[in-house]
């Protein structure tokens, strides 16, 4: 089955949960602290991004719905920039601001692409009995034009108490199916749910036994599924995939979808329900939007951070068939890339005979951001530069070699001497280089600058070259 880039637009879905801001410090890490054994963050870069039932939203927009979010928020910085970061991306909100507890706020500290540190600034305590009535209300007023509500438990106070019960019980009179992902192992508030995505962990907790034998799993999963009247239950499990056991017919259990490495899995269980509720409301099989779901997240943990999965991303070919491709490709997925938040670095050269210094070279440029595309010359530049018996390899197989490392995300041929049009083609965000050269001497450099980038230069090591492994082949 395919999916209509259009299925999503404006089905009116709401969620309610614990509403959250996630902040990014990242940067380099080159020294010790002298006052205390600790790393010491050269910070390069703030990013301030929706969070918790935030996200789940941001998902939800992504993908073209209409949505209102509902939840508490504290009367600080914090809250206001929820509020902003709301607005930009059009989804309406329905947010009790409290004197009493603050903006639930996770502020992850980066160094490179290792995380240091996180520290959460929140209140776990169950939010009072007016707040809680003030949300039912909007709630319950709201359910008659929606499709679709989604509660996104983060155990943080919003839905601890009798909230879930009343949402659900006023969705199921008026045939609205509520899809749930919960937290911790009181399930008796998600009671009638249509859907309940909880992950591999939260599930254990609430079957009591930790075993991946398929037979026990399955039984607990239908055990759990009549106790507490839920119509189906899908199991995120991480690099193991989903099991989803659905209202009527078998169980299924899918494995995961092939990445080439697994970058940040924060915010993927956000993004499986989102998926998922949007394809059941908007028509599809509960099995095609389990398995479109478990292609959303695929995807996501690829990325930095939290970040929304789009319809581009799902509507696009299910694999794309090669690092290897033509300009065109490289720009869209280049462009791709940059709206979703990553950052992507650029390097050239002609690659022939890969050896330890390549390999420096190329491991250096991939730490400097989220994506790195390698410029390869082509044969006929090659000769060019390097003379009539150069280049050893054929391009297309110093292509294979470059895309096979892992640290490559994509290689783009090119024709010139220079790589300076495929640079002006993508513009990207970091420009890497190898050898003796100052930053005014390497081509594409002023294109990267004026689009606010910058310029890395990575030594060579000394004695690595193609040239010197020849003259050595010759020698013998």
């Amino acid at each position: 089955m395919m999916l209509n880039p259009d299925s999503f637009k404006h089905i009116n879905i709401l969620v309610l949960g614990d509403v959250m801001l996630d902040r990014y410090l990242s940067g380099d890490v080159h020294r010790v602290s002298p006052e205390a054994p600790v790393p010491v963050l050269s910070v390069r870069d703030r990013k301030e991004v929706l969070g918790g039932a935030g996200n789940v939203a941001a998902n939800l927009a992504a993908l073209g719905c209409s949505v209102t979010l509902m939840g508490v928020i504290g009367r600080d910085y914090e809250g206001k920039r929820i509020t902003k970061l709301l607005a930009e991306k059009g989804i309406g909100r329905c947010l009790i601001e409290t004197e009493d507890r603050p903006t639930t706020t996770k502020t992850r500290v980066i160094g490179g692409n290792q995380q240091i540190v996180r520290f959460d600034e929140e209140t776990a305590e169950v939010v009072s009995s007016g707040t809680e009535e003030m949300l039912s209300t909007a709630m319950l007023g709201l359910l008659d034009s929606a499709k679709g509500v989604l509660l996104s438990d983060y155990g943080k106070g919003v839905l601890k108490g009798n909230l879930c019960k009343s949402v659900i019980s006023g969705a199921l009179r008026r045939g609205v199916p509520v899809f749930v992902d919960p937290k911790g192992r009181d399930w008796e508030r998600y009671r009638g749910a249509a859907c309940v995505t909880p992950n591999e962990a939260e599930f254990f907790a609430v079957s009591g036994e930790s075993t991946d034998e398929r037979g026990v799993f399955s039984r607990n999963a239908l055990e759990i599924k009549s106790r507490f009247e839920i119509n189906n239950l899908l199991v995120t499990r991480g690099a193991k995939g989903i099991a989803f056991f659905p209202e009527e017919g078998d169980p299924c259990f899918a494995p995961a979808p092939r990445v080439r490495e697994v970058y940040d899995v924060s915010g993927a269980g956000d993004t499986v329900v989102a998926v998922l509720a949007a394809s059941v409301v908007s028509g599809y099989s509960w099995d095609y939007g389990v398995s479109l779901a478990n292609r959303a997240a695929g995807i996501v943990i690829t990325r930095a951070g939290t970040s929304p999965v789009s319809m581009e991303d799902l509507s696009g070919p299910v694999e794309e068939d090669s690092k290897i491709c033509t300009w065109a490709e490289a720009e869209r997925r280049a462009a791709l890339w940059k709206k979703n938040g990553a950052s992507v670095v650029f390097t050239n050269g002609c690659f022939d005979l890969l050896h330890p210094g390549h390999i420096k070279v190329l491991r250096q440029a991939a730490r400097e951001g989220d994506r790195l595309v390698v410029g390869l010359n082509s044969d006929a530049s090659v000769r060019r530069l390097k003379g009539p018996d150069r280049p050893v390899l054929h391009q297309a197989d110093r292509a294979s070699i470059l895309a096979a490392l892992d640290c490559v995300d994509l290689v783009v041929v090119f024709e010139e001497d220079t790589p300076e049009n495929l640079i002006r083609v993508l513009v990207p965000s970091v420009l890497v280089k190898g050898g003796d050269y100052t930053p005014e001497s390497i081509v594409g450099r002023k294109i990267v600058e004026e689009g606010g980038g910058r310029v890395v230069i990575v030594p060579l090591m000394e004695g690595k070259s193609t040239t010197n492994i020849l003259r050595s082949l010759k020698k013998q």
